[in-house]
């Protein structure tokens, strides 16, 4: 796999590199050079290159919002009057914490969210409050996820020629 800006190609040693920091994003280069038997120079810079590549864009913490009094996440459809609005309704949207992830979608929705809420009464006072009022916001459908079965990453060794 190339990356035109970099025309960097993926190699069998980056592909484990970003498997293992997938896993453990923590893990230290010199333990990844152990694993991978390479010196942990190697790691540092092919690290770099993979981040300058932009194949690479950040490593995150992962937090469990239920422990911290968040155990409301739901799943929103958003259908906005004209696609037009879908600019002025995402920088509405942004400011809006409770709202984590946005996409721009085709089909019954223009924009599809997922948000975290404290309870019910939370999401009903960001839905009502803060995202109907937003100027375009024709409609809104929401889902409340009662359980989370699966969440990962892409498997990368599948972009491996």
């Amino acid at each position: 796999m190339k990356n035109s800006a970099q025309d960097y190609t993926i190699d069998k040693t980056d592909v484990q590199i970003l498997s293992l920091l997938m896993k453990d994003a923590t893990m230290p280069y010199s333990e990844i050079a152990k694993k991978l038997i390479v010196s942990p120079g190697t790691i540092h810079v092919r690290m770099k290159k993979l981040q300058d590549a932009g194949i690479i864009k950040s490593s995150q913490l992962v937090i469990d919002e239920k422990k911290l009094g968040f155990g409301t996440i739901s799943f929103m459809g958003i259908h906005l009057n004209k696609g037009s609005q879908y600019h002025q309704a995402l920088i509405k949207l942004k400011k809006i914490p409770e709202v984590v992830e946005l996409h721009y979608i085709t089909g019954k929705y223009s924009m599809y969210a997922k948000l975290i809420c404290k309870d019910s009464d939370h999401l009903r006072k960001v839905l009502n409050d803060n995202i109907q009022t937003i100027e375009g916001v024709d409609r809104t459908e929401t889902f409340i996820s009662l359980e989370e079965s699966i969440k990962r990453q892409v498997k990368i060794e599948q972009f491996l020629p």
